[in-house]
């Protein structure tokens, strides 16, 4: 299916990519919680928001 090299490749590239994101988030952390403060909020409310729009076309569905 995909070839040792291929998967050497992924693997590697996953790895730095994850290495990368992590460093920079730690960068960043400072100022994310300067700026983005309360947004969990927000996050909750749309997660709520898709939970009831699939809670009434489950129960208009019958």
């Amino acid at each position: 299916m995909f070839s040792k090299g291929q998967l050497l490749f992924a693997l590697i590239f996953a790895v730095s990519f994850i290495a990368v994101m992590v460093f920079s988030y730690r960068k960043d952390l400072k100022l994310h919680k300067q700026y983005y403060k309360g947004s969990i909020w927000i996050l909750l409310a749309f997660l709520l928001f898709i939970g009831l729009l699939f809670v009434i076309k489950t129960l208009l569905k019958d």
